[in-house]
C-alpha cells in the first residue's frame, strides 16, 4: 500500500526530498503522495519529523 501524509504535517518539505519516485508534492495545506507512483518504501516516514508520513 501506498503511503500518505496525515494532518499531522508541518510541510516542511523534508519528505519531499528524501522520495526516490518523486511522488510527493506541496499541497494547499500539506504536502501529498500520490498513490500511483508511491512504491512503499517508507523513505518519508524516516525522516519526517512529527510522524505524518504513515502507510495507509
Amino acid at each position: 500500500m501506498a503511503y500518505v501524509i496525515n494532518d499531522n504535517c508541518i510541510s516542511c518539505g523534508v519528505c519531499e526530498a528524501e522520495c526516490p519516485t518523486n511522488c510527493i508534492s506541496a499541497g494547499d495545506s500539506k504536502y501529498a503522495i500520490s498513490a500511483d507512483d508511491c512504491i512503499d518504501c517508507g523513505a518519508c516516514a524516516g525522516v519526517c519529523p512529527v510522524e505524518a508520513c504513515v502507510s495507509a
